[in-house]
């Protein structure tokens, strides 16, 4: 799919790659959830689907994170506080342990949370605000908004996919 360049379309496609996430996870057996068993974040690990929510969470969060500190007149710390870009795999790791005790409906109805909000930040936003105008480095908002919600939604729903082929539950 092209990358959204419209309020519309980054509406559109976080409601379609969330949609397609969310059927995916559906089909995850509840006793696998915890397996340690899908490639991770970083190169040799291994995560679990119950962490692979958690990474997205963690985005999701730090998305509506930046905005809120943007509104209150502050700079965020990109990626997060802590955290260069070069260590994504560090960050993901600190992802999965911040949710770790959620147990799996609390897990999902935590990223539905999340990413409810950003659709409320995304219909707040004006096709200026959102794609008028560098936002974070040379990326608008509504770049910096897609790069770390549905571009990871369809990086974590082929992931699962790859991983229930694998387990023969495809």
């Amino acid at each position: 799919m092209a990358v959204p360049d419209s309020k519309q379309a980054l509406l559109a496609e976080l409601a379609r790659s969330y949609a397609a996430l969310e059927k995916e996870l559906a089909t995850v057996p509840p006793e696998l959830f915890g397996e340690k068993t899908l490639e991770g974040h970083a190169k040799g690990e291994v995560m679990s689907a119950h962490d692979l929510v958690a990474y997205l969470i963690g985005w999701n969060e730090l998305v509506l994170k930046w905005h809120a500190r943007r509104a209150a007149g502050e700079e965020p710390d990109f990626p997060d506080t802590g955290f260069g870009w070069n260590e994504l795999g560090r960050l993901a790791a600190r992802f999965y342990r911040d949710y770790e005790m959620l147990a799996v409906p609390e897990l999902l109805a935590r990223l539905f949370e999340a990413k409810a909000r950003i659709l409320r930040l995304v219909e707040r936003q004006d096709a200026a605000a959102l794609y008028g105008a560098p936002w974070y480095r040379r990326y608008t908002m509504g770049r910096m908004i897609q790069l770390n919600t549905s571009s990871p939604y369809i990086n974590a729903r082929g992931r699962l996919r790859k991983w229930k082929k694998a387990r023969g539950l495809a």
